[in-house]
């Protein structure tokens, strides 16, 4: 059975130099017919095609044509049927973000990878932390927080000092930064299935904006409410042996 492939790229010239190469051997399949999406250019790129709604129902595979790849695969123009039938899928939900601005406007997205709350001045920022409607930090003063999945546990959380996740552990990183009082607070790890909520504490004095995998910001933030959104499940394709589990495991003895 012949594999219908709809590729995509990144505006970068190495993946629009590989979509004219692998469409020219392999075809383009239209959107609404294809089996599966082939993801050309880095991690940005394949976290773009995953919020698209065309590949909301379709398998992804990338190819690696940017710098660090962590989503991706190797680049390679050869067999590409035959990879993607031997390919091994990931499911991922994605983190669901609720935000809520000074002038009472709500803001709904979704974040593969993670919801990052992040000063919008020079002071730092005060937050309230409640987990399924129970406080349990009164005050944090910092330069930000953020609650990651597994699969964007080696991106800005770990950057941020914040553990790696195996990709199949049901818990959520919620990791501060720059943690000022309580002096040096990493954060903790969260059962999959809880609902943090951040409240902003002297919202004018020390404005707060959020942003959801980079791509959905608020500004002026007084309240975001961040849980897994289990109704939502992206398929990510890895070449056998390659896929996030080894790689989150990888990561961690380099």
């Amino acid at each position: 059975m012949t594999t219908r492939i709809r590729f995509t790229a990144s505006n970068a010239p190495a993946a629009r130099e590989a979509l004219a190469r692998l469409t020219a051997l392999y075809g383009q399949a239209e959107a609404r017919r294809a089996d599966v999406v082939v993801a050309l250019g880095g991690d940005g790129f394949m976290l773009e095609t995953l919020h698209a709604p065309a590949s909301r129902d379709l398998p992804v595979y990338g190819m690696n044509c940017g710098t660090i790849g962590f989503l991706m695969n190797a680049y390679q123009e050869d067999d590409l049927p035959a990879r993607l039938q031997s390919a091994e899928a990931e499911i991922l939900n994605p983190l669901s973000m609720r935000a809520e601005n000074a002038r009472g406007r709500s803001t709904q997205a979704l974040a593969i990878n993670e919801v990052s709350l992040l000063r919008q001045g020079p002071q730092a920022a005060k937050l309230r932390i409640a987990i399924d409607g129970r406080e349990r930090m009164a005050e944090l003063v910092c330069d930000g927080a953020l609650v990651a999945t597994p699969a964007g546990s080696t991106a800005y959380n770990y950057s941020a000092h914040g553990p790696i996740l195996p990709i199949g552990a049901d818990v959520l990183a919620l990791t501060a930064m720059s943690a000022f009082r309580p002096r040096r607070w990493r954060g903790a790890l969260l059962p999959k299935t809880a609902e943090v909520r951040f409240d902003v504490l002297e919202p004018e004095k020390r404005p707060v904006m959020v942003d959801a995998d980079s791509r959905s910001s608020v500004r002026d933030v007084v309240s975001v409410v961040v849980r897994s959104e289990p109704g939502v499940r992206h398929r990510l394709l890895f070449d056998p042996g390659h896929g996030l589990e080894e790689r989150l495991i990888r990561e961690q003895f380099v």
